[in-house]
């Protein structure tokens, strides 16, 4: 799989801390889960981190090593211009945030919040992203994130099911499914197969696709990546080209909490380049085991 671009760059998380009280003149409008507005105070804006909760959910509360959908604007609070940013309703899909490697401000923000709450947060430079900031922000910015957050998926989260085979490669039940690869050469075409079938809405076009996977080289066979190991589940976008197009193929249309079998021939996976940083060569066919386990927009 290409690798997934985080929309903020990791850093570790250090102590948190209580959240401060919410700017008296700063006023935040919109329904949840829907294209807030942001009207600022004139003048400058305050010092330090400022985090506060502008509605309470119901849902799963986010721990450190959780990843965070979330729905958010980001601007520059300059008491000027004070312009956007960021903001993944412009780009007509939530982001997903590891808690614990983002941005110390983001992490204190989100670590504890229930799914379904609206967290604002005010982040200085020394709390976001320092010396090195994305394209678009200077290092001497303070920024304002306004956040909705979806859903919260824990570390070894997964599909539940038994065990299956497809095209002599075996699949071990429960929730960290094993790859077993035959001796016998590899596949010359792409296919799939849903192993357990989810009864949640199907995957479409734009969404967030929230997933655990492992994936092998037919002939070498070896796991070469895998979520279960790294520690977290991992999202995309389907159907922007961020993923190779076997996962696309397979993956669209297919239930929520479906575990799906792909095999991917070079043409359907990387092709001539290969992918050296994982070890494949642009002949390798590879082998995946996916468990598809939200899907959002």
């Amino acid at each position: 799989m290409r690798p997934i671009l985080l929309l903020v760059p990791a850093l570790v998380l250090t102590a948190c801390t209580a959240p401060a009280e919410r700017d008296p003149g700063l006023k935040v409008g919109g329904a949840f889960g829907a294209e807030p507005s942001v009207a600022f105070p004139s003048g400058r804006p305050p010092d330090g981190l400022r985090i506060d909760q502008l509605s309470a959910g119901k849902g799963a509360k986010l721990g450190v090593g959780d990843v965070a959908i979330v729905h958010y604007t980001a601007h520059v609070w300059d008491g000027a211009e004070n312009r956007r940013v960021d903001s993944s309703f412009a780009r007509g899909a939530p982001a997903a945030f590891p808690v614990g490697r983002l941005v110390p401000g983001l992490d204190k923000a989100l670590a504890g919040r229930a799914v379904g709450s609206r967290v604002i947060a005010a982040i200085p430079p020394a709390e976001g992203f320092g010396a090195n900031p994305p394209q678009g922000v200077g290092p001497a910015d303070r920024l304002l994130y306004v956040m909705d957050v979806l859903g919260a998926h824990a570390e070894g989260e997964s599909v539940k099911g038994r065990a299956g085979a497809y095209a002599g490669v075996r699949v071990g039940g429960g929730r960290r499914p094993e790859l077993s690869l035959p001796a016998a050469p590899p596949p010359a075409r792409y296919s799939a197969k849903v192993l357990v079938r989810g009864d949640g809405p199907r995957v479409e076009r734009g969404q967030l696709v929230v997933t655990q996977y492992a994936g092998a080289v037919w002939g070498r066979r070896r796991v070469f990546d895998s979520t279960w190991d790294s520690g977290r589940p991992r999202a995309f976008t389907i159907g922007d080209g961020g993923v190779i197009q076997a996962w696309e193929r397979a993956l669209m249309g297919v239930p929520v909490g479906s575990r799906v079998l792909v095999l991917a021939p070079p043409h359907s996976a990387y092709g001539r380049a290969g992918l050296p940083a994982l070890g494949i060569r642009p002949s390798d066919t590879l082998v995946f085991v996916v468990d598809v386990l939200a899907a959002y927009r």
